[in-house]
């Protein structure tokens, strides 16, 4: 079974380095430092002790938006990104909040497909905002009603 548990401090390493084998443009380590030390919520999915996925959220007021959510590499295709998602859903709903939002890569088909299954809707484009292996792509705006 998935164990889900906010993040401290402690964990800036491990999600770094799970981040690291996950994407081509990670966070770094000090991201994550600054992002646990300030105002952001961090979350780990689990198994068996070893951290399998991980998201980091801002809430202002009743809105909250998805900086990052990341699957391990060597996880992903086992429905973790659902059951991460669908878990940092429902503590933000259980916080009090009503919409969040978030930005994908315009070609990660695989977690926009993800996106619109759990109910989010295209809601804008951020042009040249990624940067990619051949300069920048675009990022889609998205947003979910709690």
């Amino acid at each position: 079974m998935n164990q889900f548990r906010s993040c401290t401090t402690d964990d800036a390493s491990a999600m770094a380095a799970l981040e690291a084998n996950a994407v081509a443009f990670p966070w770094s380590l000090r991201q994550y430092l600054e992002s646990l030390t300030g105002s952001h919520q961090a979350y780990a999915l689990e198994q068996a002790g070893d951290m399998t996925g991980l998201a980091v959220v801002m809430t202002v007021l009743d809105e909250a938006e998805i900086l990052n959510l990341v699957v391990d590499h060597a996880h992903q295709g086992q429905g973790l990104g659902r059951e991460l998602l669908q878990r940092v859903l429902q503590q933000l709903k259980q916080q009090g909040c009503l919409r969040v939002y978030l930005e994908v890569r315009e070609t990660n088909l695989a977690a926009r497909t993800l996106y619109h299954h759990m109910g989010f809707i295209e809601t804008g484009l951020r042009k040249d905002y990624y940067p990619s292996a051949t300069g920048r792509e675009h990022a889609i705006l998205m947003e979910i009603a709690l």
